[in-house]
């Protein structure tokens, strides 16, 4: 049973458990002496004694622990001391235990628990206990019978009286065979009403007339006392231990202070095999290049030479891929235990609140209706109203999209508190009435049915209002756009437009059908002026940070596309297992979720899903220092984004032992301390470099030296000038900056806020500032979100993978061949642009907290570009061995067979164990092979070139938005052709690869049955190249099965070079030339 390191009371034998969880308002915290003493085991406060002094539970080594932990010790231990091993000696007001020596006086408690001289059981007491306090307190028995179901459960308390009362004011009154020489007592709940008991008092000689004194107040404050108690422990049903039977309820301490999430490491039995045959394959990659650099083919020694310079390559993107998944883990959250703990009933929810941000550009490649069923799904999440704010941006300042953003407010106010009412999955209206699902499972409400058609026609409603403004915003008047009152449209040029801001939701007059409260929902449109590098998606997201830290400041962020709708209501308290984890929440900069998608075939022709990469890889990398960001699905904190550090664990102080004389240390004291010294010098320097490098931790600043005077002043101001010449000259969002856990300043009206938040969206905020560099989603590659989440792991932080059994986010991808290698181009032209800046994982952030394995996982996300070169070199070599009759490799003996056998057996056992552990099937995983040789003879080899032109010759490429259509049909893209350039040299590869195994069977039925065995070699190799193509080929064949005249003219075109080149070859015709002979025959 987990208990989180509380202390666990009760017995084993008798199956009952009690987790204890100190009330802190019950505490003794007036005593100076026991200020910081904590216990070494629960980490709860040290007590008093019944004596009043301190407790002291080891009189030999004073080790600190408190009287419930040293009273558990003794009856459920070892009853010894955790340092000394000493035994525990009995104190007095504990209760004995078996082998204590024997003592002449005995204590009260000693006396009440020891039911078997008088036969009374333990809720016989509890009974007399409470049925004597009802009679003498005065009160009726109907006041106290009111208590919560918990308080039926007996509890161990710390016995403590409330300080606010007096103690001759506490009505407390104990039957008087209980009674001892003691003063102080547990408190017992009530067992069974139906046994009397004598009245008990535990102080005989007190007037019963003080009891009378404040009745009403003691009463309250009993009822408080009985509240908190029921708060701290609760009764949970136990599941997954086979110590106790189904159906038993178990006493615990308040589940909230558990963790609130685990880490689940993959089986040994899945995970010990595949890390040995990691190994083992190093073993055979070595033997393999010893025999291939040994044994080179001397008839075709350049194809030896660059066949091995490939493999060699391959072999290092093996490494780098293989040994960041050495630690996959998985992980488990605990959301009832999140909501014990920050959602009390009764009380305010204390869950922090989150900025969600979406992103759009462009209304006719991303249609407004996917953009709205998005924004719905955030409005209905399953979290406080009063805690999320979503944020669109619109970086195209399309009026199209500002006028569809305002008919899904007026829907959101239906939409919403229908899914809270019914408890709705998914919360998307689009896929929630398109999905072919029972929707009537678990709904019991009567009026569900009713109310739900209803909701579908206000929803087609709606969904003609965005059809009708889509059409009309087909033809652009030519004066522009006008809005409602007359004024034009300010966004009518796209790129030369103010800033703009609207609050659709969120404030106080608009409310939901049921006048409930709604999420704030606010439209943004930075400014754009000619001259002005906007940093595309990136500087939109930074555009996004400055407003919502204006506006709402929340402590953390969520960034999703506008086409990744909230598929499960509950990600957001998902993410806040992990971040509000008071043990591991502080060091986590961001949580990433994986991409799951909708509207894709079900054979996945093109991998779109890229099941290997979110089930194996990024399970991998949460074993190390945590995933890499994927641009969408991903929860932030803040701090982490403005470019703090994260915080380091303190360091424990060294023990040291005085019991040695000086004397001891005169031989080396000396050296010690110039060491010290020079440590202490060098951690000195350190730190004031890092000081004057980054304003860390932003407690410190505030926090510092207090002068007096004129010092302060400049010190502040000082101060102020580094925050803005890092965030900007808005002392509004500097002074949110500062504000670590979030929240807004007070008494600022709304009209000032929005003023200042135009500011910090207009063109040259950014000047002068870190934006970019050190803060925010940093510049500098279209791929901003490997090479921000990088700059977050070099500065120490670690990231979380999270993957809930309901996908917490799904989307729409690209299923036609064309638009999916253009997404993969721009990720591979991203990588490239990363690759050869400054921030290249290769040589940059050494020193700051990356380790040294995921330092290898980023290596490969920018280095992966360049495997385009010997991949495409490699696919051409067996059509070129076929057409000229040589080959790579010499004649096989015996030792190269075996090699071969296991390399080739390594590789697929990997993969099938790959697969075991990450739970992926077959299928997935071998359309990823397939579209890894694909995307990289194609987009990967374009996205090269492009990044050197853009880097070295300064050449730009336009960033192309992938499209998000709407549903025309199911899987009506799949069979879509677009004719793009992309699809020239994998179809040259198909050509003559085709064109070699034709010419090379040809070529071994003209030469007998001898030719056979060389050829199988090369046949192997060409049909490789073919079978990983095949998807490739089923996309240029299209839906009809016919291949476009323009692929059929390159086919032609190339078929006839390579055909003359053949001719010019003559294969079938012997390198001596043709033998004449003298047949004897006379032929005139």
């Amino acid at each position: 049973m987990n208990t989180g390191g509380r202390l666990i009371a009760g017995s084993h034998n008798r199956n009952e458990f009690v987790l204890i969880n100190a009330d802190e308002n019950a505490r003794i915290r007036s005593v100076q002496e026991l200020r910081g003493q904590t216990c070494e085991i629960c980490r709860d406060e040290i007590e008093l004694s019944v004596d009043g002094e301190p407790f002291v539970a080891c009189n030999e080594c004073a080790f600190p622990v408190c009287r419930p932990c040293y009273e558990y010790e003794r009856r459920e231990g070892n009853q010894a001391c955790p340092q000394c091993k000493t035994r525990y000696k009995r104190i007095k007001g504990s209760p004995r235990v078996e082998n204590d020596e024997e003592e002449d006086d005995v204590d009260d408690i000693d006396n009440e628990f020891e039911y078997g001289n008088n036969g009374i059981g333990f809720d016989q007491v509890s009974e007399g206990v409470s049925v004597s306090r009802r009679h003498h307190s005065g009160f009726p028995q109907s006041d106290l019978d009111s208590a919560p179901p918990g308080s039926q459960i007996p509890l161990l308390t710390y016995g403590d009286e409330d300080i606010e009362i007096s103690s001759d004011r506490h009505a407390l009154i104990v039957p008087p065979s209980l009674s001892g020489h003691g003063s102080r007592v547990h408190p017992v709940s009530l067992a069974d009403p139906t046994i009397a008991a004598h009245p008990r008092p535990m102080v005989p000689q007190k007037d019963l007339a003080v009891y009378g004194y404040g009745s009403v107040a003691w009463k309250d404050r009993m009822e408080e006392w009985k509240r908190k108690q029921n708060e701290n422990f609760q009764v949970v049903k136990h599941e997954g231990d086979p110590d106790f039977e189904d159906g038993d309820d178990i006493p615990m301490m308040d589940e909230g202070r558990q963790p609130l999430s685990r880490k689940i490491p993959i089986k040994s039995s899945k995970i010990n095999p595949y890390r040995m045959l990691i190994v083992l394959r190093l073993v055979i990659l070595s033997l393999f290049f010893h025999y291939r650099i040994l044994h080179p083919v001397k008839d075709a020694y350049a194809l030896w030479l660059i066949s091995v310079i490939c493999e060699i390559w391959f072999a290092v993107s093996w490494v780098l891929d293989q040994f960041p998944k050495w630690y996959p883990i998985e992980r488990e959250t605990y959301l009832d235990r999140l909501s014990l703990r920050y959602e009390k009933e009764g009380k305010p929810s204390e869950l922090s609140p989150v900025d969600v941000f979406v992103s759009t550009v462009d209304p006719l490649k991303e249609p407004p209706l996917i953009t709205a069923n998005t924004v719905l799904s955030i409005l209905a999440v399953d979290y406080p109203v009063d805690k999320v704010a979503c944020y669109v941006s619109d970086d195209g300042a399309a009026m199209l999209t500002f006028e569809a953003l305002s008919e899904t407010a007026e829907f959101a106010r239906k939409w919403v508190p229908f899914c809270k009412k019914y408890c709705i999955e998914p919360r998307a209206p689009e896929w929630y009435f398109c999905h072919k699902m029972d929707y009537l499972k678990n709904k019991v409400h009567p009026a569900f049915v009713r109310e739900r058609r209803a909701m579908k026609r206000d929803y087609e409603e709606f969904k003609v209002k965005i059809n009708a403004l889509v059409a009309t915003a087909q033809k652009v008047p030519e004066e522009g756009w006008t809005m409602q009152d007359g004024t034009p449209w300010p966004g009518n040029s796209v790129r030369d437009h103010p800033g703009m801001i609207q609050v659709f939701l969120g404030s106080d007059g608009v409310r939901d059908v049921e006048n409930n409260v709604l999420p704030r929902l606010v439209y943004v449109s930075r400014e754009k002026r000619p001259g002005f590098d906007h940093h595309k998606k990136a500087g939109a997201m930074n555009s996004l940070i400055r407003v919502s830290g204006v506006l709402s400041n929340a402590p953390y962020l969520l960034n999703v596309d506008c086409d990744h709708y909230i598929n499960n209501s509950k990600a957001l308290r998902e993410a806040m297992c992990f971040m509000m984890d008071p043990q591991s929440g502080k060091k986590i900069c961001y949580v990433q979720f994986p991409q799951r998608f909708d509207g894709i075939d079900r054979h996945d022709r093109y991998s779109n899903r890229n099941v290997v990469f979110f089930d194996i890889n990024m399970k991998g990398l949460d074993g190390l220092q945590g995933p890499i960001y994927v641009g969408t699905g991903c929860v932030f904190r803040r701090q982490a984004l403005y470019g703090f550090d994260a915080p380091k664990k303190k360091k424990a102080p060294r023990k040291t032992c005085n019991c040695w004389p000086k004397w001891c240390f005169l031989c080396c004291g000396s050296r010690k301390n110039r060491k010290a010294k020079t440590l202490a010098a060098a951690d000195k320097k350190k730190k004031n470099r890092e000081a004057s490098k980054q304003i860390h931790a932003l407690e410190n600043i505030e926090e510092g030296p207090v002068t007096k005077g004129s010092n302060v002043e400049q010190s502040s101001e000082a101060m102020q000038l580094k925050l803005e010449k890092k965030f900007g000259q808005s002392p509004v969002f500097v002074a949110s900056a500062r504000m670590q856990n979030g929240g807004m300043a007070r008494n600022a009206s709304p009209a000032c806020l929005l003023k200042e938040a135009i500011q910090v969206i207009s063109c040259g905020y950014e000047d002068k500032t870190e934006w970019g560099k050190e803060i925010g989603w940093i510049y500098g590659s279209v791929t901003e979100d490997i090479l921000t989440g990088f700059k977050m792991h070099s500065h120490g932080w670690r990231s979380v993978y999270c993957t809930p059994k309901l996908p917490a986010f799904k989307g729409s991808a690209p299923i036609n061949l064309s638009d999916r290698l253009h997404q993969v181009l721009r990720w591979a032209l991203g990588s490239v642009e990363i690759f050869l800046s400054r921030h290249c994982p290769i040589w940059y952030g050494y020193g700051g907290g990356l380790k040294w394995l995921e330092r290898l996982s980023y290596i490969n996300s920018v280095v992966y570009p360049w495997t385009s070169l010997p991949l495409i070199v490699y696919c051409s070599l067996p059509a070129i061995c076929l057409l000229t009759g040589k080959f790579i490799v010499p004649e096989i003996s015996n030792y190269a067979s075996i090699l071969f056998m296991a390399l080739f057996s390594s590789i697929a056992v990997t993969g099938i164990l790959e697969m075991q552990w990450g739970k992926v099937g077959i299928d997935d995983w071998w359309r990823n092979e397939q579209f890894w040789v694909i995307g990289g003879v194609s987009a990967h080899l374009f996205a090269l070139f492009q990044g050197l032109l853009k880097v070295l010759a300064g050449v730009d490429t336009n960033f192309t938005v992938t499209s998000k259509a709407a549903d025309d049909g199911e899987f009506s893209d799949l069979y879509l052709f677009k004719w793009t350039s992309l699809l020239i040299p994998p179809t040259t590869l198909l050509i003559i690869n085709v064109i070699g195994i034709v010419v090379g069977i040809s070529d071994a039925i003209s030469n007998g049955y001898d030719s056979w065995g060389p050829l199988f070699g090369r046949l192997f190799f060409a049909l490789w190249v073919v079978i990983h193509l095949y998807p490739f080929l089923k996309g240029l064949l299209g839906k009809q099965d016919r291949m476009p005249t323009i692929i059929v003219v390159w086919s032609i075109l190339l078929a006839s070079i390579l055909t003359l080149l053949w001719v010019r070859v003559n294969p079938f015709v012997a390198k001596g030339g043709p033998v004449l002979e003298i047949c004897g025959l006379d032929c005139l």
